[in-house]
């Protein structure tokens, strides 16, 4: 059988993208091999034959995997296999699927699966932003209704200067770590995390990724011209205006009613009562339905977004009374949790977060492995949305993908506020735990975050605070909406999450349904965020202002010293030998670096001084001229030895007495302890000693 390749290229950064189909997974709907430098990436797209019955929703699955093998490398488990996937490709899942979820068509219910691979890594070329071209590519050429191509870029900015698709290596020396996605026509997506840049940095940087992402979405919809297949629209199914009609003579009076009641449960308690009555009325239990569920509560849903949209845009009136800009009143309890090293409860509305700081050593750091290495972090954040939070009932058990994506953006929001190790040489371990949501919990778990850790002594270098904005936009009418409750984040038309403090950002998450929001927009949506977080973080300062400058008595403590690399083994012992007797002997945890910080964790004063005591006996190199007290191993006819810290040294019996000794065992004994002196260190290392220098010298006859 011939392979009828076809492939594109484009210039991204002054580097080479190629995309390539016709030569692998050819039985996918679509499929497009992507290759930039070494790295190469395989990108399939399937979809089902029928639609799905009786669902509202649009049933996408978007799958991401780093194959080790692409890197030459294989997993360290017993298994040797890729399972479940790791934080990083669910991370990434999420970035393929925010963009491309609202570009399929209007009324588009067929199972579809979004897969893409990592089938080689050069260690250069960052393979995330490469996922989103690849997924987007291969949903371009195939009959998947897909309205137009998306394309992904990441930007990252180096002394001033923004670089589209960096190296890694560039990434490491980068201020800015920006991915985003969109059209040819718009930004649809962003994810940013930055070192306290301002908003006006951020704007130019996505203003620069874009310029990338028109060329790749340009290179893209001319290659669909030319080999795409023909998209299959055979299957779509919109809801009838007749419908529409019905719906909205129905339940308008009562949706309007409901979305002026300000408790969220009374108002949805008013909602689910609307939809009893649509199904009862139009898919009763009994008889024929006059139309199918799905497509009724699709028109429930335009009838509910149609009027609150129009609330706002036309009366400046939110769901709670609120203005476009006002922040809902904010409760914070500093200490909740007294026997936690660090809490704060943060209630923001109807959304509420109890966070909770633990302190502890290297042993605690959270262990990863990826494609580039593997290592443990010293501060992380675990994200817990239980379904009481919401009044549900619901699964419980691993985190899913949402938790997730929550928890990574609340943590690398504070990420850029954290000490250094040599400042603060404790692993945190951040748990946010949702116990109310009605909108932007994982803001809430910034700013709870921040408070659990000055409570617990972290000596945070800027308080950060955190705010969702939401979005209405109609033709030339739009509202931005401050700290957004659930319900104009579904109804509306973006979700832009941002954190920092007075001084700058460091990280902003945004999701826009809707092409045609323009750098205007964007901008006002930044200052009037700016003002939202100045407001919420002055009401955390008030309730915290500053870090605890004593830890909690329930911290371990942790103190570090450093010893010559050399050292290392010695501390170790043959077969762990040594530390474990340290461990043992004292209490305490010794964690060694291969710089040669050691860290060590005791829960008390005496266990932190006595491993203290042996690390540095057994690191410790004896000086000429200094004074030890040692103990003697071995007694010689020609002197005796003594061990001080690792070492041993020759004291000479001509050294040990002003006067003459015959025989050095009748004056000396093994582990007798014994003062002396360092003479000589000869080239050999050997340690020459004197006792006799320390003693009064004889009167003279």
């Amino acid at each position: 059988m011939s392979l009828d390749k076809h492939s594109v290229s484009v210039s991204i950064g002054g580097r080479t993208l190629t995309f390539e189909t016709g030569k692998i997974a050819r039985q996918a709907n679509g499929s497009v091999i992507l290759r930039f430098g070494e790295t190469m990436l395989l990108g399939t797209a399937c979809m089902g034959a029928e639609p799905l019955q009786d669902v509202d929703f649009l049933p996408l699955r978007v799958d991401y995997q780093e194959k080790f093998s692409s890197a030459g490398k294989t997993l360290g488990g017993y298994l040797k296999r890729e399972g479940r996937p790791i934080e990083r490709e669910i991370l990434t899942c999420r970035l393929i699927d925010r963009p491309l979820r609202p570009m399929f068509e209007k009324g588009f219910f067929q199972e579809t699966q979004v897969l893409t691979y990592v089938l080689s890594y050069d260690g250069i070329h960052i393979p995330n932003p490469l996922a989103i071209c690849a997924a987007s590519a291969a949903l371009v050429i195939s009959d998947i209704p897909l309205i137009k191509p998306v394309a992904g870029v990441q930007v990252g900015m180096v002394k001033g200067e923004y670089i589209v698709n960096p190296t890694v290596q560039e990434m490491e020396e980068s201020e800015l770590d920006l991915t985003l996605a969109g059209t040819e026509d718009a930004i649809l997506m962003i994810e940013g995390y930055a070192d306290f840049l301002t908003e006006d940095q951020i704007l130019e940087a996505v203003e620069e990724g874009h310029k990338a992402i028109k060329e790749i979405c340009r290179t893209l919809s001319e290659w669909q011209d030319m080999i795409g297949k023909p998209k299959n629209r055979e299957h779509l199914r919109l809801p009838s205006e007749e419908i529409l009609k019905e719906v909205t003579a129905l339940t308008s009076a009562d949706v309007e009613g409901a979305f002026r009641i300000s408790a969220k449960q009374e108002r949805e308690e008013k909602i689910s009562a609307i939809k009893e009555m649509l199904s009862s009325k139009f898919c009763p239990e009994e008889g024929e339905a006059i139309y199918s569920k799905s497509d009724v509560m699709a028109a429930f849903k335009k009838v509910q977004a149609k009027i609150m949209r129009e609330m706002i845009l036309t009366e400046k009136v939110r769901s709670d009374g609120r203005a476009t800009n006002e922040v809902r009143p904010i409760h914070i309890d500093m200490d909740f949790l007294p026997r936690t090293h660090g809490s704060a409860v943060f209630t923001r509305g109807e959304t509420q977060a109890i966070a909770v700081a633990t302190l502890g050593g290297e042993t605690m750091a959270q262990r990863y492995e990826s494609l580039d290495g593997d290592g443990g972090r010293r501060f992380y954040l675990q994200y817990f949305f239980p379904p009481f939070s919401v009044g549900e009932v619901g699964r419980f058990g691993p985190p899913g993908r949402r938790e997730i994506g929550h928890g990574k953006l609340a943590e690398r929001a504070l990420q850029a506020t954290m000490p250094s190790r040599d400042d603060f040489p404790y692993v945190i371990r951040l748990e946010s735990n949702i116990t109310e949501s009605n909108g932007s919990s994982s803001m809430a778990s910034v700013c709870g975050g921040c408070l659990a850790m000055m409570q617990a002594g972290v000596p945070i270098k800027h308080p950060i605070a955190g705010i969702a904005m939401g979005l209405i936009l109609d033709g030339d009418r739009h509202a931005i909406l401050s700290d957004i409750l659930g319900s104009e984040d579904a109804l509306g038309d973006m979700d832009f999450k941002i954190t920092g403090d007075e001084k700058g950002v460091t990280a902003f998450q945004l999701d826009i349904k809707i092409e045609g929001i323009t750098p205007q927009i964007m901008k006002l949506a930044l200052a009037q965020a700016k003002e939202g977080r100045l407001h919420i973080l002055k009401k955390m300062l008030e309730a915290c202002p500053k870090s605890n400058a004593s830890l909690s008595p329930h911290a371990p403590r942790i103190e570090t010293v450093t010893v010559k690399p050399s050292k290392i083994g010695v501390i170790i012992g043959p077969g762990g030998k040594q530390i474990r007797q340290i461990v043992e002997d004292t209490g305490a945890n010794i964690d060694i670096d291969d710089d040669g910080v050691v860290s060590i964790t005791a829960t008390t004063h005496d266990s932190m001084e006595a491993a203290k005591k042996m690390i540095h006996d057994l690191t410790a190199e004896v000086e000429i001229g200094k004074t030890y007290t040692g103990k003697i191993v071995s007694v010689v006819d020609f002197g005796v030895f003594v061990a001080i810290f690792s070492q041993e040294g020759l004291c000479h019996v001509s050294q040990l007495s002003h006067e003459r000794i015959d025989n050095v065992r009748s004056h000396f004994k093994e582990g007798q302890e014994l003062e002396v002196k360092v003479t000589d260190i000869d080239n050999n290392g050997k340690v020459r000693l004197s006792h006799k220098v320390l003693l009064p010298a004889p009167a003279k006859q």
